[in-house]
């Protein structure tokens, strides 16, 4: 049970990074919870609490930004009842404007099962120097 728990957090968390890559709000709302208690802190943001303010910041990024693709390495995901984490190294090629940039940004993404589904509750992002 464990196991297939961990696959579809995994599965969950692959969704998180298509829906981000693909720069479609869209397909973002699909993924998170949409509850007053979600938060989200982006690197080098202050935190955004509450749905609405989680959504606006994931529109501000995807209107100024190009493309965005990503490469994830040094994942761990540990489940807990009907909550999971997982914490991942983002290697990320971006394109804000046009121009390409390189980063690599520490992640930490919290899910909560609800009604059969994972759904994100929490993102924080973290440059690394």
């Amino acid at each position: 049970m464990l196991t297939e728990m961990i696959a579809e957090v995994e599965q969950a968390n692959a969704g998180f990074y298509r829906a981000f890559a693909s720069l479609d709000i869209k397909h973002m709302d699909a993924v998170w919870a949409h509850e007053d208690g979600v938060t989200c802190i982006h690197p080098g943001w202050s935190l955004r609490a509450g749905w609405p303010a989680v959504r606006d910041s994931w529109v501000t990024i995807f209107n100024h930004t190009f493309s965005m693709h990503f490469r994830l390495s040094e994942i761990i995901i540990q489940v807990a009842g009907n909550v999971a984490w997982v914490l991942c190294m983002e290697n990320i090629m971006n394109s804000p404007e046009g121009a390409g940039q390189e980063s690599r940004v520490l992640a930490t993404n919290l899910f909560e099962r609800q009604q059969g589904q994972w759904r994100m509750i929490h993102h924080h992002g973290s440059h690394v120097m």
